[in-house]
C-alpha cells in the first residue's frame, strides 16, 4: 500500500525536537481544547443568567457527568499511544484498526454506564450533599449528559486517531463546527428562542447533545474518506481484533483512573466537601473558579496530547533520546503561560468572579479560592506536560496510583481533617486541601519521569508485558 503523501504529518527534514515542529503539532489541539472550554464557559454563563441555584447545580452535575467520562477519555489517550507507535513503526492499517477496537469498546461500556447511572442519579447527588433544590436540577442535566457520552465516543476516539497520525487539524475542525452549533442550540433551548421551549437547565444538556452529535458526523465522515482510506485502510480495519483490545486496555484502564481521579472524582470530592457546610454560596463560587481554572488548563491539556503523540512516534521510530527535549520544550511554554494565568487570577479574582454572579457573598467566597488556583497554576501545567510524556511511553500505571494519592488521600482524607481540626476556615478549607494535591502529583509526575523507568517500556513485546510501577 502507498499512503498519500499529503496525509503525512511533518516533513521527515524537520527537527522533531523543535519549538516550531511542537507548536505546529500542539496548535489545532490548544484550540479544540480551548474552544471546548470556552463553550462550556459560554454554557455556564447562560446557565448562571437563571439564578444561583442553577449556577450551584451545573458544574456538579456536569462533573458527576464526566465521571465516566473522563475515564473513557483517559482509556482513549492508550489510543494515541499506539497508534503514534504504530504510525512510528510504519505499521499503518494497525492504526485503523486500533480506532475500530476503542469505539467498539467505547459504545459498549458508556451503554452499560447509562443502564446503571440513570436511575441511580438522585441517589447520588443525596450522598453528596447537595441541597434538594439544586439537586433536582442536577438529576435533569445529568440524564441528558448520559445520553450525549454515547456519542461522544466517536469525537473522543476520533480525536485521539487523528492525534496519532499527527493531523489534529481534523479534530478542531469538527470540534469547532460541534461547539458552534452547541452554543446556538443551548441558546435557543435554555431560554425558550426561535420558537422553541424554554427548557432552562435540561436544554443546556440537549444543546450539548445536539453539537456532540454534529463533530461526531463530521469525525466519522472524514475518518471513512478516501484519504484517510487510502492510507490506511479505514473502511477494512472492522474486524474484531482481541489482541489489540487487551493493548488497549492494559495501557488505557491506568490512564483512565488517572484522569478520572485527576478532573471528575477530584471535582465531586471538592463539591463534597464544600457542600458539607450546606449552603448555596460556597457551591455556586466553588462552580464560578473551577470554570476558570478549567479553562486556564485547556491550552495545556491541548500541548500534553500533542506530546503524547510526539513521544510516542518518536518511540516507535526507535528514538527515545528525543523524548526530554521534547518534553523539555513544551514544559517551558506550558509553565510561561501558567505562570502568567496564575498572576491574572491573583489580580483580577473579584472581576472575575463577579462575571458569574453579583451575590456578594459568593464574590468574597469565590476570589479567597482563585488565590488558591492563581497559585497551583504552574504545579498543574507540570502534571499535565509529564502525564502527557509518560502517557506517550505507556507508563500509565504510575499516572493512576500518582493520581489516586492526590486526589483520595491528600485531597479526600486531607481536606475532610482540615474541616474537622480548622472548621474557622470554612469552604477554603478545601481548597487549600485541592491546592497542596495538585503541587504533589505535579512533583510526582516530574520525579517520575526524571527517573527515566519509562525507558524500560517496550509496548510491543511478544508476550505479557507489565509496565514498571516500582518506585
Amino acid at each position: 500500500m502507498t499512503a498519500d503523501p499529503s496525509l503525512l504529518a511533518n516533513d521527515q527534514t524537520e527537527d522533531e525536537t523543535s519549538l516550531a515542529h511542537m507548536l505546529k503539532l500542539a496548535g489545532p489541539m490548544v484550540v479544540a481544547t480551548t474552544s471546548f472550554t470556552i463553550m462550556q464557559f459560554v454554557d455556564r454563563y447562560m446557565v448562571s443568567q437563571l439564578g444561583t441555584t442553577a449556577l450551584a447545580a451545573i458544574l456538579p452535575a456536569g462533573i458527576v457527568s464526566f465521571v465516566p467520562g473522563t475515564f473513557a477519555i483517559g482509556v482513549m489517550t492508550s489510543l494515541n499511544t499506539f497508534v503514534s507507535q504504530s504510525l512510528g513503526r510504519g505499521q499503518r492499517q494497525d492504526c485503523a484498526n486500533y480506532y475500530w477496537q476503542m469505539i467498539y469498546v467505547g459504545i459498549a461500556y458508556f451503554l452499560f454506564v447509562l443502564a446503571v447511572m440513570w436511575p441511580a442519579a438522585p441517589w447520588i447527588f443525596r450522598l453528596m450533599g447537595q441541597p434538594t433544590g439544586v439537586a433536582h436540577l442536577e438529576v435533569i442535566y445529568l440524564r441528558i449528559m448520559l445520553y450525549a457520552h454515547v456519542l461522544a465516543v466517536f469525537n473522543w476516539a476520533s480525536g485521539q486517531f487523528f492525534m496519532g497520525i499527527h493531523r489534529p487539524i481534523i479534530t478542531m475542525y469538527a470540534s469547532l463546527c460541534g461547539q458552534v452549533v452547541n452554543v446556538a442550540a443551548n441558546y435557543a433551548l435554555i431560554f425558550g428562542k426561535f420558537g422553541l421551549p424554554r427548557m432552562e437547565i435540561a436544554g443546556a444538556g440537549w444543546g450539548t447533545f445536539i453539537g456532540i452529535a454534529v463533530a461526531a458526523t463530521i469525525n466519522l465522515t472524514v475518518y471513512l474518506s478516501g484519504g484517510i482510506n487510502s492510507a490506511f485502510e479505514s473502511r477494512r480495519a472492522l474486524r474484531i481484533d482481541l489482541g489489540k483490545v487487551r493493548d488497549l486496555l492494559r495501557v488505557g484502564l491506568p490512564a483512565g483512573f488517572a484522569l478520572m481521579l485527576n478532573v471528575a472524582l477530584w471535582g465531586m470530592i471538592l463539591f463534597g466537601l464544600v457542600g458539607r457546610f450546606g449552603r448555596e454560596a460556597p457551591l455556586a463560587a466553588t462552580s464560578a473558579v473551577l470554570s476558570c481554572a478549567n479553562l486556564s488548563i485547556m491550552p495545556v491539556v491541548g500541548i500534553s496530547m500533542a506530546l503524547t503523540a510526539a513521544v510516542g512516534k518518536a518511540i516507535g521510530e526507535g528514538r527515545k533520546d528525543l523524548v526530554p527535549k521534547q518534553t523539555r520544550i513544551c514544559l517551558r511554554v506550558a509553565l510561561a503561560y501558567m505562570g502568567l494565568v496564575g498572576v491574572g487570577f491573583l489580580i483580577f479574582r473579584h472581576r472575575l468572579v463577579a462575571f458569574w454572579s453579583s451575590d456578594e457573598e459568593v464574590i468574597r467566597i469565590g476570589a479567597q479560592m482563585l488565590v488558591c488556583a492563581a497559585v497551583y497554576q504552574v504545579f498543574h501545567a507540570a502534571r499535565s506536560i509529564y502525564g502527557g510524556a509518560l502517557r506517550g511511553t505507556g507508563d500509565t500505571m504510575w499516572l493512576a496510583m500518582a493520581s489516586g494519592v492526590g486526589a483520595l488521600v491528600v485531597l479526600g482524607l486531607g481536606g475532610a481533617l482540615v474541616i474537622a481540626l480548622i472548621p474557622s476556615l470554612g469552604a477554603l478549607g478545601p481548597w487549600l486541601a485541592a491546592t497542596l494535591s495538585i503541587v504533589a502529583v505535579g512533583l510526582a509526575n516530574r520525579w517520575r519521569f526524571k527517573s527515566n523507568i519509562w525507558m524500560k517500556i517496550d509496548l510491543f513485546k511478544p508476550g505479557p508485558v507489565g509496565v514498571p510501577v516500582e518506585v
